[in-house]
């Protein structure tokens, strides 16, 4: 199956979604998936806020000495280290996977933080969903299809992607899957 291009509304010009990611019809089953977030933006300004504390707390003893104004530079990298860690993590956790299922198709589409979109689309009757028990990867989810396998919901638990499993296969099952 390969993916067309849509003409636009507009003047002629072309969309660059394929036609299988622009139907009209709403999935019989959609989901969204997205990268746990465990620290709220209030958490980690508190993070930051006690981090610079207690290194704050172990430069006092050297204040005014030779020790204290070696350990400054590495002490404030620390925390921009921090800050940059934090600043990464909420960009990354901007990630999703689109999964869409309807009689005739299955489509999933990532959206990366930078903004690259990678998509892939089967007919569900010949798809297959596998949970993968003894790869590296416990609970290893992936989708067969269409002359290719995807990985699916990698940022997601073990326990999530179980789930994830157990919902799909029915919408498998109900297409021929």
């Amino acid at each position: 199956m390969a993916g067309g291009v849509q003409p636009s509304k507009g003047a002629g010009e072309q969309s660059s979604v394929p036609l299988h990611f622009e139907r009209a019809d709403p999935p019989l089953y959609a989901c969204t998936l997205r990268p746990n977030r465990s620290l709220s933006q209030r958490g980690a300004r508190l993070v930051m806020v006690f981090t610079a504390a207690g290194l704050g707390v172990s430069l006092v003893p050297f204040l005014g000495t030779p020790v204290g104004w070696a350990l400054l530079p590495f002490l404030i990298a620390a925390l921009v280290a921090l800050n940059m860690a934090i600043r990464r993590s909420y960009r990354d956790g901007t990630l999703r996977e689109e999964v869409r299922v309807w009689p005739d198709l299955i489509t999933v589409q990532r959206v990366e933080p930078r903004g690259g979109v990678q998509r892939w689309h089967a007919n569900p009757y010949w798809v297959t969903a596998t949970l993968h028990e003894g790869a590296r990867v416990e609970k290893y989810l992936t989708l067969a299809g269409g002359g290719r396998e995807i990985e699916l919901g990698a940022f997601l638990s073990p326990e999530q992607r179980m789930e994830l499993h157990d919902e799909l296969i029915p919408w498998l099952r109900r297409f021929g899957g």
